[in-house]
């Protein structure tokens, strides 16, 4: 999380004028986008791979199928599990559209899906073009019916509740007790459970359950089998895993990640 206090780069998005800016990248896995920022808002959409996106307040992973909003000015960086097949829009909304003002992982309906790669082929859109101002209008009114996914690690910035979540994010397929992990935070365990709720709106435990599903997320996007990813994850069985991604993303994971292979 450190890093992430550092100064971020500016970005600035060319065709200043437009509405909407195209970038169309392939990158391998393990590459890391370091820490930068945008003039416009964003919308960030794989069609392979997952990404986990990063900022001063929390991570969010970016599986297959769905997106990541970012909004303009947000630090962040995105780090790739897999190689991954990046196509994004930098939107710059028009007069009296609201667009969403925090970072979320969003569903990704198939018409969204297709106007995303149709916009694709152009390296921007403007409002002075016909044709692609009926475009514009139709991506911006996705934008603000999309629905968001709870896929997100808020960070913590109370020093106890921090390093209880630095030893569980090192070492997230291990199963050191509440009590335990307290002990070493120097605070007690009523103290820990009142922060992670105060700071993050979760439970400990739900916050727990979190991070091992989006560890094990990372995990399949980089090809691993679900039985390894349970037991790298934390997870006590492979069908608690499955289990658990299902109660999240409505099916299984050899199901999602399917269409990718």
């Amino acid at each position: 999380m450190s890093n992430l206090r550092q100064a971020a780069t500016i970005d600035r998005v060319a065709h200043g004028a437009d509405a909407i800016v195209t970038f169309v990248r392939d990158y391998p896995a393990g590459y890391t986008i370091a820490l930068h920022l945008h003039d416009r808002d964003q919308l960030v959409y794989a069609s392979r791979g997952v990404m986990t996106v990063r900022t001063a307040t929390g991570t969010w992973v970016v599986p297959t199928h769905r997106g990541v909003w970012i909004p303009k000015g947000m630090a962040h960086t995105i780090s790739m599990s897999g190689n991954v097949a990046m196509r994004t829009l930098y939107v710059k909304a028009p007069r009296g559209k609201a667009l969403p003002r925090e970072c979320c992982v969003i569903n990704v309906s198939p018409l969204l899906q297709e106007l995303i790669f149709h916009a694709c082929t152009f390296p921007s859109l403007s409002t002075a073009v016909r044709v692609q101002r009926h475009l514009i209008d139709v991506i911006v009114d996705q934008l603000q019916v999309i629905q968001m996914v709870p896929l997100q690690l808020p960070h913590l910035s109370d020093p106890r509740a921090a390093r209880v979540a630095e030893a569980l994010l090192t070492a997230p397929g291990e199963h050191p007790s509440l009590h335990q992990v307290c002990r070493e935070s120097g605070a007690s365990q009523r103290t820990i459970e009142r922060l992670f709720l105060d700071e993050t709106g979760m439970t400990f435990g739900k916050w727990r359950q979190q991070l091992r599903l989006m560890r094990a997320l990372r995990l399949l996007g980089e090809g691993s089998k679900v039985t390894h990813v349970a037991l790298e994850a934390g997870y006590s069985t492979p069908s608690a895993f499955i289990a658990a991604f299902r109660a999240a993303l409505g099916t299984t994971p050899a199901r999602y990640f399917e269409n990718q292979r």
